[in-house]
């Protein structure tokens, strides 16, 4: 006997509906085909084992297991489920297979038959959803990620004595139900973190301030202890919200990556990622076999921090030039392209030198003449050149550190930001793919960043005197229209275009002496 069911397999970050097809004749031998991977091939054996496990039996004639299209290979143990659904189904152990083939079916499944979680569950409910099935069936872990998809009845399961009674109607599964909207804007500003702990450091906030307002990508420069990384990791507590749209993009990419927390559904907040300096090219843009998102992918709509960006291998380094560009990164292979999203903050951190001292205000620096440039070397033109904000951070004072006085939250700084981007969208509606003034093209940049008179003198001033490179004209006018958009101003200012080039350190000629 011949019965279908249907599964999913995720390529990207978007799924296509597998059908299996088991057929049960005479003969010997058991053939899974269709390009399988080897834990698709060794499906056979927990299957057996699950099934013998409740009471069922395994046929002991020519089994064969068609994964349809057969020209793309499946990869992964999230086949089980349907494998063995199928099988129950072609020996009329399920009365009613035809039932089966409304439902898409996905799950691992241990020897006991207890089914384990699977990735990539919200991209299989939307595909699921796109293709008209009646309803989907996956893991409890997975299922609330699942139910966001509205129109599509989730099914969250434990064993698969759940999923055979459920078909033999002797009981009847509840879909799952959750309230998307509630919970996403419910955790939404739930930080742990927040600028209001920052004793001093003003200008260093003032500049992440201007970062997350236009979407720039920032380098802090400073000593060891000064601060660096605990601001970096508050920057998300001043960007914007994500929307619905945002949020769900992002969590189809950690879903397809099994980032998910489990009984997870939307994520609310915009991710952090800090990848260790030891990270690897593939880790980093992603990579692989069947490709995975790598860490610029994760940090979609987020930020990306590389924490002393010196020791980062400078291949590792040199492979983002092009994604930070495009916002987007795609993977080829032999027989698949595929492309991640990867539209991120780029926030780095380092020491001016090896030793840590370099212009630091009381210690002194031990490294020997041309030390400092060869450090600075190891981080590439072309990458500096995509870094619109290089902040020098200093030392905090021990009156500063003493003091009870309270900072300013983020939430006062964030709704700042959120006023600016308000901004920001208006001017770029009807330019596509663009949302804030770091991704200004420069055709743009003419018609938007212009200047008066006086501004051009300072402008052509600041690069003659601090001999300020070619290539931070276009970055200091991107950050000059997001620091007007800060003070709601319509043009760019003198004042503006002043703080802007205090914030192109690593450009000046004889920086590193």
């Amino acid at each position: 006997m011949l019965v279908k069911t249907f599964g999913s397999a995720v390529y990207g970050v978007e799924a296509i509906t597998i059908t299996i097809e088991v057929s049960v004749t005479g003969g010997q031998h058991t053939f899974v085909v269709g390009l399988p991977d080897n834990a698709v091939k060794e499906s056979i054996q927990r299957v057996e084992s699950a099934i013998k496990s409740n009471g069922h039996y395994m046929p002991r004639t020519k089994l064969v297991v068609n994964l349809a299209p057969a020209d793309i290979r499946k990869s992964g143990s999230a086949f089980d489920l349907p494998i063995a659904i199928g099988v129950l189904g072609a020996t009329e152990q399920i009365e009613n297979p035809d039932d089966i083939k409304d439902y898409v079916i996905m799950g691992e499944l241990s020897l006991d038959g207890s089914i384990q979680p699977i990735k990539g569950a919200l991209p299989i409910a939307i595909q699921a959803r796109k293709e008209n099935f009646k309803g989907l069936i996956v893991p409890k872990q997975n299922a609330r990620e699942a139910a966001m998809v509205n129109n599509l009845d989730v099914f969250g399961v434990s064993h698969i004595n759940e999923v055979i009674d459920f078909f033999k109607n002797k009981n009847s599964l509840q879909p799952v139900t959750i309230n998307t909207r509630e919970e996403f804007f419910s955790t939404q500003y739930d930080f742990d973190l927040d600028f209001t702990d920052v004793k001093g450091q003003e200008n260093i906030k003032r500049a992440l301030e201007i970062a997350a307002a236009g979407g720039h990508n920032a380098i802090l420069i400073g000593p060891p202890g000064a601060g660096k990384t605990m601001l970096a990791k508050r920057l998300p507590t001043i960007l914007p919200p994500l929307t619905l749209h945002e949020a769900l993009e992002t969590t189809k990419i950690h879903s397809v990556a099994g980032k998910l927390p489990e009984n997870a559904t939307l994520i609310a907040k915009r991710p952090f990622r800090s990848p260790h300096h030891t990270v690897s090219d593939a880790a980093l843009v992603g990579g692989g076999g069947i490709p995975q998102p790598g860490e610029i992918s994760l940090a979609h709509n987020g930020v990306l921090f590389l924490d002393e960006l010196p020791e980062f291998k400078r291949t590792v380094l040199e492979v983002m030039r092009q994604p930070m560009e495009e916002r987007k990164v795609t993977i080829s292979r032999a027989k698949i392209a595929i492309d991640f999203p990867a539209s991120f903050m780029l926030i780095a951190s380092m020491n001016p030198c090896p030793c840590g001292y370099y212009n630091h205000p009381e210690k002194e620096c031990t490294c020997a003449p041309g030390t400092v440039q060869k450090y600075l070397n190891k981080i590439s033109g072309p990458l500096l050149d995509r870094i619109d904000l290089h902040v020098e951070v200093t030392p905090v004072a021990f009156s500063e550190l003493s003091s009870q006085q309270q900072g300013e939250n983020s939430s006062d700084i964030r709704n700042r930001v959120i006023t600016a981007r308000e901004k920001q969208a208006e001017r770029f509606q009807l330019t596509p793919g663009i949302y804030a003034n770091a991704q200004m093209s420069s055709k743009l940049l003419k018609q938007i960043c212009t200047i008066d008179t006086t501004g051009q003198n300072l402008l052509k001033a600041a690069m003659e005197k601090l001999n300020l490179s070619a290539r931070a004209y276009d970055r200091i006018l991107k950050v000059a229209r997001t620091i007007a958009d800060l003070s709601t101003c319509e043009e760019i200012k003198t004042e503006h275009l002043a703080e802007a080039i205090q914030y192109r350190s690593l450009d000046r000629e004889g920086w590193a002496g």
